[in-house]
């Protein structure tokens, strides 16, 4: 009887390596597929942020496509404005006028009001910007959003 509950025991502790080890292998292998090209990817409170470019400013960057899809970046950056900063990525492009850069690209994509009556709209900490990407400075805690509206 004790051989019996011994190979038991054993086999319950394989089976629940087998699992862990399991469990590990799917979750590692999960990735978010978007543009551009990151250099390391973070986990903060469960989203999953891109990390593109470098410097000693960090700062979060969302943007939410016309289908509601939202990503993730984190910036990070020597530049002084958020505007600076994207435009050296390449992340932002437009066309220039009287109040700035008028973004139209986006992470690769291109959203023209001239073609559907929709534009990328700049958010700061959730409410509708009152400054131009390019003369919003990089401030500590705080969250900046691309959405298509």
């Amino acid at each position: 009887m004790k051989k019996k509950t011994s190979l038991q025991t054993r086999l319950s502790l394989l089976l629940c390596l087998v699992l862990v080890a399991a469990t590990a292998l799917l979750t590692s292998g999960c990735k978010d597929n978007q543009q551009g090209t990151p250099s390391a990817t973070t986990v903060t409170n469960a989203t999953v942020s891109t990390v593109l470019g470098e410097g000693a400013t960090v700062f979060p960057l969302t943007v939410v496509d016309a289908d509601g899809n939202q990503t993730a970046f984190e910036i990070h950056t020597d530049k002084k404005t958020v505007g600076e900063a994207l435009l050296a990525l390449n992340f932002i492009a437009g066309d220039n006028g009287e109040y700035g850069i008028y973004v139209k690209t986006v992470n690769g994509m291109t959203v023209e009001y001239e073609n559907g009556g929709k534009y990328w709209a700049f958010y700061i900490n959730g409410e509708y910007a009152m400054t131009g990407v390019e003369k919003t400075p990089i401030t500590p805690d705080t969250a900046y959003q691309f959405k298509v509206e």
